[in-house]
């Protein structure tokens, strides 16, 4: 089967560009800097970002010292946008689907992947073959959306009481793992649902040492800035780990 590729689809494309670009985003208030905190400083280190989208991670290593970043997407509009942001020389893209890691001949210190991780089918065969990437003692940090917000096959739904005001986040289906279809821009993009438990066990049979888990909340002062963030309390949006070769 082959992989969805909805970033290339222009409607899409263009409302994930307005989200990203928006001072609010869940990725730069809340996801963003807790993956960061779960790497290891980048100074003379290889980096290999997976889902790499328009290059951001990638330059941000760049700019932190790494020796090398190397993103990889699927998306052809994701990877012209990289691109043309990106001036530093040691960074590099190549288009390649995540599932097919084993065709990628290079080994890297720090592998990471920012919200990507949910769009792969098989997870067990990936996180094999992002261990086969890194080298002895190295370390890989991903997020991905949390499987709270994932495990509806419906598309999840808030609860409200009667004046509007959010009660708590409905879940449903959390112990059935797969696809799901679901509306972000467009209809029918596909992302896939597994327990927390089938993320670690995953991790762990590929030979990974589990270092951290994190699933953060935006602070006060996002909040205050951007109550719409309030409802965390309830359900965080995002799960990140940072395991170890």
């Amino acid at each position: 089967m082959a992989d969805q590729n909805v970033y290339d689809d222009p409607v899409f494309f263009a409302n994930y560009k307005k989200l990203r670009a928006s001072e609010g985003s869940a990725n730069a208030c809340v996801e963003q800097p807790a993956m960061f905190s779960l790497c290891p400083p980048a100074a003379g280190l290889s980096v290999l970002d997976l889902g790499c989208g328009s290059g951001e991670t990638c330059r941000a290593f760049a700019e932190m010292g790494a020796a090398r970043v190397v993103g990889l997407d699927l998306s052809e509009n994701m990877l012209a946008e990289a691109r043309r942001q990106t001036q530093a020389e040691n960074v590099s893209y190549v288009q390649m689907s995540m599932s097919g890691l084993s065709t990628l001949h290079d080994t890297f210190d720090l592998v990471v992947s920012s919200l990507a991780v949910h769009y792969v089918a098989d997870f067990e065969r990936f996180a094999r073959e992002v261990y086969g990437l890194l080298k002895p003692g190295g370390v890989f940090v991903f997020s991905q959306e949390h499987p709270l917000t994932t495990a509806p096959k419906d598309g999840g739904r808030w609860v409200r009481d009667w004046r509007g005001r959010i009660r708590h986040w409905a879940l449903s289906d959390y112990a059935e793992p797969g696809m799901r279809k679901t509306r972000w821009f467009v209809d029918g993009v596909e992302k896939y649902h597994r327990p927390f438990s089938a993320v670690i066990n995953a991790l762990v049979s590929a030979g990974f040492s589990v270092e951290k888990a994190a699933e953060p909340m935006p602070d006060a002062d996002t909040v205050r800035r951007f109550p719409k963030y309030a409802k965390y309390r309830h359900k965080p949006d995002f799960l990140l780990m940072r395991v170890k070769k």
